[in-house]
């Protein structure tokens, strides 16, 4: 008999303390990499055009996407502050795009500390939920009946990890 040698797909946390430690964890080795830049690093910007202040404001943004859209049931575009017709018009690139501009001239120090506040509330509203709420599928009509639990993990620590590794790369730590 073969060995299936597909990778499997990253197991969903066992528990709240799991998720709340994967969260963590990756909230963690972001703020590692980014605590000895200063302000100026931060602005520089990357290959495709984000500096690392740009990177921190999408995760501070699609953190609270998830918070206001996901976990309290506030409508996308509402959340998004975007036009319903806009919004309805724009793919997820798009929606970064606006983001983006919305932020591009924040400076590095208010966009850290909105992430922070933003991801102090994250732990705060998760901490409040049961995790058989996160285990429910998150929309009836979705085909994969996809718990809520894939959009906290996709806007929390695989989102951290994602951008980390960008951030890693505009300083030359990657």
């Amino acid at each position: 008999m073969e060995e299936d040698t597909r990778a499997a797909a990253p197991l969903l946390p066992k528990d709240k303390a799991d998720l709340l430690a994967r969260i963590q964890r990756e909230w963690s080795a972001l703020m590692h990499t980014i605590e000895a830049l200063t302000a100026g690093k931060m602005t520089i910007p990357g290959t495709g055009g984000w500096s690392v202040k740009d990177n921190l404001a999408h995760l501070a943004a699609w953190e609270q996407f998830m918070l206001r859209c996901h976990l309290q049931g506030e409508p996308p575009h509402e959340t998004l502050q975007i036009d319903k017709t806009t919004f309805e018009g724009l793919d997820e690139n798009g929606v970064n795009a606006v983001l983006y501009e919305r932020n591009k001239d924040r400076s590095a120090a208010d966009v850290l500390d909105g992430l922070k506040r933003s991801h102090e509330q994250i732990q705060a509203a998760l901490e409040r939920i049961p995790f058989t709420d996160l285990m429910k599928p998150h929309y009836a009509d979705d085909p994969e009946q996809r718990p809520l639990i894939s959009w906290v993990i996709g806007n929390t620590y695989d989102h951290y990890q994602e951008h980390r590794r960008a951030i890693e790369a505009i300083v030359g730590m990657g």
